[in-house]
């Protein structure tokens, strides 16, 4: 009798487990904020995960086009702006609400241009879960928090278009792969926060040498660990599926906050996180393919990032 195949992990499992280390890296540098700051954190990370897929990856770059490096560039941009928000957000409110509020990124690019009914209540039931985060009479919430992640959630857009983008260079030309784009696109955004963040990161590590042996495992956990999952789930899984599999970033968020940093959310958030999901389920579900245009390119890192 030939030895029985070692049971697979649904591609399910893999992509929540890459959402789930993606929101716990993320909760795990919070809790360095007091001692790196919150761009500090952002570029050791960016640093460290350029550092690391360069050297798993060794992209080839050779044969680009320039549009395919304008793309790259456009990516590295979303991808850095996004991280860079959002650290500053999770340093003012918690995970939970500030992955929230970044969710409505990609909410926006699905039912964009959208003349449906259904998906204008999406669009409604997002904005009711937003609104109510601003009238919880149990919390206050920093205004500045909010917006960073506001503003974070348009990178995330962008991220999303500029990977589609790059799923159609042209006639006569082969997309660049999704793994190599990202590599590049990462070396990019560490180049575009390390001003920003450089001073208090080199501080950080002159004073305590442990952090950098910290920001390499969360480096690790935002983008070695969670492409890897994608690479693996989306052999079988399709993008709008993990797409709605990513709707469930926040509660990811909101539970990495409360078990890492202590964050409890008050009923009528959780209530107001949930209506987001729900939001982004339905918009991602229920969102047409392309006419004629770009495909996303189903490769790990070039699949929109669960936050």
């Amino acid at each position: 009798m030939s030895p029985a195949a070692p049971p697979r992990v649904p591609a399910t499992a893999l992509a929540v487990g890459a959402i789930v280390s993606v929101q716990f890296g993320n909760a795990i540098a919070g809790s360095t904020f007091s001692e790196v700051g919150s761009l500090g954190a952002a570029t050791l990370r960016l640093v460290f995960a350029a550092i690391i897929l360069m050297a798993v990856i060794r992209p080839q770059v050779r044969g680009w086009s320039r549009r395919t490096w304008g793309g790259v560039v456009l990516l590295g941009l979303g991808l850095g702006g996004m991280n860079s928000l959002m650290y500053l957000s999770i340093d003012r409110i918690p995970i939970g609400i500030a992955v929230t509020v970044e969710l409505l990124g990609p909410l926006a690019v699905a039912v964009a241009g959208t003349r449906r009914a259904r998906d204008l209540v999406w669009v409604a039931l997002a904005a009711l879960g937003v609104v109510m985060l601003g009238f919880d009479p149990d919390a206050t919430l920093a205004v500045d928090g909010i917006v960073f992640a506001a503003i974070a959630a348009i990178f995330w857009a962008l991220y999303i278009v500029s990977s589609s983008r790059l799923g159609s260079v042209g006639p006569g030309r082969h997309p660049p792969r999704g793994v190599d784009a990202l590599a590049v696109a990462m070396v990019v955004a560490a180049l575009l926060v390390t001003p920003f963040g450089a001073a208090q990161a080199t501080s950080a590590i002159v004073s305590n040498p442990t952090v950098i042996a910290v920001f390499l495992g969360i480096a690790v956990m935002t983008s070695a660990v969670p492409y890897a999952l994608e690479f693996v789930a989306l052999k079988t899984m399709s993008t709008r599926v993990f797409g709605i599999l990513s709707s469930l970033a926040p509660a990811a968020a909101a539970i990495a906050g409360l078990l890492v940093l202590g964050q409890v959310l008050t009923v009528l958030q959780v209530v107001a996180v949930g209506a987001v999901i729900v939001a982004s389920v339905g918009a991602v579900a229920g969102a047409r393919p392309p006419r004629g245009g770009p495909e996303p390119l189903t490769e790990p890192g070039v699949v929109p990032p669960p936050g």
